[in-house]
């Protein structure tokens, strides 16, 4: 998922983080491999949504994870202090 927002974001931006993390996990995989499609909802200029979903053997759908990315910017303050810094 971190790789899908990277790829995502906007020129002049430092990075991302998770500001929030959803997982539905609908079935269990318990032998082989999982594929993981990934794509952007939305690419703004202070948060990206990336939606990935997984998949069995099977190509039956495992699990949906949304997720939601802040961007740090160049030169931002950081919109969380650091503890004792509040």
């Amino acid at each position: 998922m971190d790789r899908t927002a990277t790829e995502e974001l906007p020129a002049g931006s430092l990075g991302a983080t998770t500001i929030e993390s959803k997982t539905d996990s609908l079935r269990q995989v318990r032998a082989g491999h999982v594929d993981a499609v990934s794509e952007p909802l939305h690419v703004g200029r202070t948060t990206i949504v990336v939606q990935t979903d997984l998949f069995d053997p099977s190509g039956r759908r495992a699990a949906r994870v949304t997720q939601t990315q802040t961007v740090l910017q160049q030169g931002e303050r950081s919109r969380f202090p650091a503890e004792g810094q509040r």
